[in-house]
């Protein structure tokens, strides 16, 4: 592996001129800003940071890291828990200028740049009352979460995110710019939808559309902590015949200071049941109508609102430079033994701003057929994410990582053993395997010895070509 030092400044030069966008080096003053990531428990201090202005900017950023050695981290909205979006002394190929979008109305699609966030993404498409499933958080890049899957508040009615992918621009490791579609490279395509950052990086997006908002019934509900036991009794029996425009989600949190929770309850432990119906606003009121019903709520907030807004309701929580954790897995059912262990990790958490969540698939989700995407643990019933985070400088994240995987530890006789690549931490092989299973994780290296054999995409959920096996 190169490191900055040996990238004279000549060498530099001669890729700095090849570039339309951007090249930073340690030293410039937007260094420290480049280099920085969502997730505040890495620090990486890459050798430069290509901000590439377009598809052939990214092959020429592919060239200069294959013929210097480097190692190679892709950046989109830099979300990536276990940190993939930078490295120490490599280079991050940064596709965050690349913003362009086209919405086609009349077709129901969109064209997106590898650099959008879903922010930006459904700013544009809700224009024209027109969403496809997207992040919690709208600050998340558009590819990392579509090439990882992509559960969002659309996904019952929709499917997940690499479900909608029509076609994609994919720049590969030796520097071919293809397109992936059902008529071209459909066997990349497929490894798209659900195999992550292995096979090339993805400088454009075409999305299928559906009409949805622009208001939605949506919102959570907060309930006492101490009634989570009941709460999440009630949220199994709720979920079994949830009709399919109904995403819902089980956060279990401790009350943060914010103006739309009374004060009195800020540090306590809460329980809040979340929804977001994709159908008409006034039929989704009433299918949310049970979870405001439980009697004695600390806060109800569903009602009609933008979609864009409750894209964007839980942002404030998770800002950037936030130290964050992931363990997760997927529910073979939600059963006692669980739902008491949740219970009572959630009053021992070791960090106010640690959360357990709840999930809940199905509908759409379950309809798409195991073998037409990469994506795996398609008939889960419910998907478990146990996040620890800190905002403490210094924050002491390995405590609360080790409360996280206690917790996982305790739950894991009512799991089925499988994991979702974008709730995936640095976790090894074995779990990158159980995301997928057997016959897949060995059909996506044969794709990964295909169009990456040399393995030069490695810092992502990694699987690895048959040479490096």
């Amino acid at each position: 592996m190169a490191t900055q030092g040996v990238l004279g400044a000549a060498t530099l030069k001669e890729f700095e001129e090849g570039l339309h966008g951007e090249l930073i080096r340690p030293g410039d003053g937007a260094y420290d800003e480049a280099r920085s990531i969502w997730n505040g428990a890495h620090d990486a201090r890459p050798a430069v940071i290509a901000r590439c202005a377009d598809a052939s900017d990214v092959r020429h950023a592919i060239g200069f890291a294959r013929s210097e050695g480097l190692d190679v981290a892709v950046r989109g909205g830099s979300h990536s828990i276990p940190g993939f979006s930078t490295c120490d002394d490599g280079i991050v190929i940064d596709l965050s200028p690349m913003k362009g979008i086209t919405v086609d109305v009349d077709g129901h699609t969109v064209a997106a740049e590898g650099g959008l966030t879903w922010g930006e993404l459904d700013a544009a498409t809700q224009e024209h009352g027109l969403a496809t499933t997207g992040g919690l958080i709208s600050t998340t890049g558009v590819a990392g979460f579509t090439l990882g899957g992509g559960i969002g508040w659309l996904m019952r009615k929709h499917g997940l995110a690499c479900d909608n992918l029509r076609s994609a621009e994919v720049v590969t490791a030796d520097g071919q710019i293809l397109t992936a579609s059902a008529t071209e490279n459909p066997d990349l395509l497929w490894g798209l939808r659900g195999g992550g950052g292995n096979f090339g990086i993805v400088t454009s997006f075409e999305f299928d559309l559906h009409p949805v908002g622009p208001t939605v019934a949506a919102g959570p509900v907060f309930y006492p902590g101490e009634r989570a036991e009941e709460i999440m009794r009630f949220y199994r029996d709720f979920a079994r015949d949830l009709p399919d425009e109904l995403s819902t989600l089980v956060n279990l949190i401790t009350a943060p200071p914010a103006p739309f929770l009374p004060e009195d309850w800020h540090g306590k432990k809460l329980i809040a049941l979340v929804g977001c119906y994709s159908g008409d606003p006034d039929e989704g009121m009433k299918v949310l109508q049970p979870i405001r019903d439980l009697g004695d709520p600390v806060a109800d907030l569903v009602g009609p609102m933008p979609y864009v807004q409750m894209q964007s309701l839980l942002d404030a929580l998770w800002p950037k430079g936030t130290q964050a954790y992931m363990k997760a897995g997927y529910f073979r059912e939600l059963d006692d033994h669980a739902i008491k262990t949740m219970a009572r990790f959630h009053q021992n958490a070791t960090s106010p701003s640690s959360e357990i969540h709840i999930q809940h698939f199905g509908g759409a989700i379950a309809r798409v057929g195991e073998d037409e995407t990469a994506q795996g643990e398609r008939q889960a019933p419910f998907v478990l994410n146990a996040i620890a985070t800190t905002h403490e400088p210094g924050g002491g994240l390995e405590t609360h990582i080790d409360w996280a995987q206690r917790l996982y530890a305790e739950i894991e006789p009512s799991l089925t053993g499988g994991a979702y690549i974008n709730f995936l931490s640095s976790e090894g092989e074995d779990r990158v395997q159980a995301a997928y299973g057997v016959e897949k994780f060995a059909r996506l290296r044969e794709l990964k010895d295909r169009y990456d054999p040399t393995n030069l995409f490695h810092l992502n959920q990694n699987i690895p070509p048959s040479r490096a096996a």
